[in-house]
């Protein structure tokens, strides 16, 4: 059983260039929905359903194409568009983090923010919910926090740097 998560319940937050990309995926999803329909019907011709490998695959990728269409409707229904913060003091949505992992004297920069802005930032992007995400958020440069991975391991992590997110 899932349980909703923060970015569910409350939107993303998002660049207008992150929005606008997704929002011309969607239209471009949408405008392929009758050229999906006559894939399906034209391989549904070809014969017996049960060997008809074409016809599956086609009905395969209009289900995917489907599941996505919901997932953009959904996500760009909740998005809250704008500029990121131009000021940071705490790790929040839209701000640039930098950590340094116990024991590594290497730092690692990313954006706290939706995966969805990957598209267009060089920046790695953890989203908030992730275990990293969800362990920083509101901490200030100076704290030391501890997540536990998804393989169950604890990671600690200092948090270096905190400052905004220049598309």
């Amino acid at each position: 059983m899932s349980t909703p998560t923060d970015e569910q319940d409350q939107g993303v937050w998002l660049t207008q260039d992150a929005y606008d990309r997704l929002k011309a995926e969607l239209d471009q999803l949408v405008a392929n929905r009758p050229a999906m329909s006559a894939e399906i019907n034209a391989r549904r011709e070809e014969g017996d359903l049960k060997e008809n490998g074409g016809y599956h695959a086609a009905k395969d990728e209009q289900g995917k194409q489907e599941g996505r269409i919901r997932q953009l409707t959904d996500l760009l229904r909740k998005a809250q568009v704008g500029e990121p913060p131009t000021t940071a003091t705490n790790a929040a949505l839209g701000t640039v983090i930098t950590i340094k992992f116990a024991g590594d004297d290497e730092t690692e920069k990313f954006l706290l923010g939706s995966r969805e802005i990957a598209g267009t930032t060089e920046l790695t992007v953890y989203s908030p919910e992730s275990a990293l995400g969800s362990a920083i958020m509101g901490a200030a440069p100076g704290a030391t926090v501890t997540y536990q991975t998804p393989n169950g391991r604890d990671m600690t992590v200092e948090v270096v740097g905190v400052e905004p997110f220049v598309p």
